[in-house]
């Protein structure tokens, strides 16, 4: 693998700056677009859906000229990082290590993330059990909040994370100081399954002082990372990485926050993905809980105080998975739907929501045709709008 050849032109492996690899091998493909892009790219995340990931690669790493200028930016912005890049080495890195790579297409792949559409991760770098991380979309909960915690918070964090580990719910947080340090030694210590997402390498375990538990919680949970081996953590990769801590799990609780806090950014992507929010109220005068607070004023969580308040949290959500059609069975819509309204429908996520421009690329129809009939199964009742974002709504 480390032989670095001209080939045959016409060859899907084209001029030698990089390792050769084998294009046909989807493990490969998902790893190499890890280490070209990073997290929330949207132009990869465009081309890609565009094109498919390998033949998306594939135009990256041929060096053929691109014409249209925004799309001719982001490639060469790809190829930057052309030079030595080894994805099969990366991978055999991993595996090393007890790891595992999960790419869109693999079966294990977390439903849950499909609701995050184009901006999912090409691949996930996966140390630990991977089973987890589709289990915490069955009642797993994200256990977030200040790195600078104060006693107080460290005592109803742990009282959550208690009773909600013994209880077979999957904690997900971020392996950080505070409030996730003690998210993740609590579901450790009352023998319940947790996962850390890391914004740097599967290799970097950050912080180094959580070295230790990081190592324990790929042991007995999983530790989980959206960016290759070697990979810094970077301001910008944590931003990011959040989005998977609000995605991965059922819902998410925020302990302590303060007024600009980074947790934050995990709440809002939880919003947005309609998943429920609970804010633990502090004192007033706390700085540490000003953002839970900001959280609870302007009605982006609900207030939460123990484990049973966090149970009524996710009632809602589990009665609707109760209510959801077994697989294989007829989702509800009527026979003789007009052909613009069944493809709208089919066009709309199985999961999660969707924006009017995603269904109408999907669908193949203008914004305009498809507003127009999602607006019809909306009236019809086979489709629901909340805040610009459409969903399917089964019937039993």
């Amino acid at each position: 693998m480390a032989e670095r050849d001209r080939v045959e032109p016409g060859a899907l492996i084209p001029t030698g700056t990089y390792v050769a690899f084998d294009l046909g091998d989807p493990v490969l493909v998902a790893a190499a677009w890890s280490r070209l892009a990073e997290p929330g790219d949207l132009a990869a995340d465009a081309v890609v859906s565009a094109l498919g990931a390998r033949p998306a690669l594939e135009l990256v790493l041929s060096g053929a000229p691109v014409t249209e200028p925004r799309l001719a930016a982001a490639v060469r912005r790809w190829r930057t990082r052309m030079p030595g890049l080894d994805p099969a080495a990366d991978v055999a890195l991993l595996t090393s290590l007890g790891g595992v790579l999960l790419h869109r297409g693999d079966a294990r792949w977390p439903e849950s993330l499909l609701d995050l559409g184009n901006t999912q991760p090409h691949c996930l770098w996966v140390r630990g059990n991977p089973a987890l991380l589709a289990a915490a979309a069955d009642g797993g909960i994200a256990v977030v909040g200040a790195r600078a915690s104060t006693a107080y918070g460290e005592h109803v964090a742990a009282d959550l994370v208690a009773a909600l580990a013994a209880e077979g719910r999957v904690i997900v947080s971020g392996g950080a100081f505070g409030i996730d340090a003690v998210a993740h030694r609590v579901a450790l210590a009352s023998g319940g399954a947790t996962v850390a997402v890391m914004a740097g390498g599967p290799d970097r375990f950050y912080p180094a002082a959580h070295h230790e538990l990081l190592q324990r919680v790929a042991r007995e949970g999983c530790v989980v990372a959206e960016v290759p081996p070697g990979c810094p953590p970077t301001r910008f990769r944590f931003l990011t990485r959040n989005r998977l801590i609000a995605a991965l799990p059922t819902a998410c609780v925020v302990v302590e926050a303060g007024w600009r806090s980074g947790t934050l950014s995990t709440a809002n992507h939880a919003t947005s993905l309609l998943r429920p929010v609970g804010a633990v109220p502090g004192a007033v005068t706390s700085a540490a809980s000003a953002g839970c607070h900001r959280l609870i004023r302007e009605g982006q969580a609900v207030c939460v105080c123990d484990a049973e308040q966090v149970r009524e949290l996710l009632e809602p959500v589990e009665v609707e998975r109760l209510a959801e059609p077994e697989p294989g069975r007829a989702t509800g819509v009527p026979a003789g739907l007009p052909d613009r309204e069944q493809r709208a429908w089919d066009a709309l996520p199985v999961r999660g929501t969707g924006t009017l421009e995603s269904v109408a690329r999907a669908a193949g129809f203008t914004v305009t045709e498809t507003r127009a009939a999602l607006g019809r199964l909306v009236l019809q009742g086979h489709a629901a709008e909340t805040a610009g974002r459409y969903r399917r709504t089964p019937r039993p």
